[in-house]
């Protein structure tokens, strides 16, 4: 996809703080079907680029959302 800084669709969820992780990444594909939501462990390294068809999930270790998905 385009790596263009503007976005189609929801970009960020702030209400999925304290969701579990699968349960956010299935909530994020339904609301923005431009998106692919990917779960990530907490502490975990990933790529730095930008794209309009990726969220992050950011898992703590009991697979518990701790930072806000958005896109990127």
């Amino acid at each position: 996809m385009s790596s263009d800084t503007t976005c189609q669709g929801k970009s960020s969820w702030p209400e999925l703080l304290g969701a579990e992780g699968k349960v956010a990444a299935a909530t994020i594909e339904k609301e923005n079907p431009l998106v692919e939501a990917q779960i990530v462990p907490k502490g975990s390294l990933v790529i730095q680029d930008f794209r309009c068809d990726r969220v992050w999930v950011w898992v703590d270790e009991r697979g518990i959302v701790f930072q806000v998905p958005h896109i990127g």
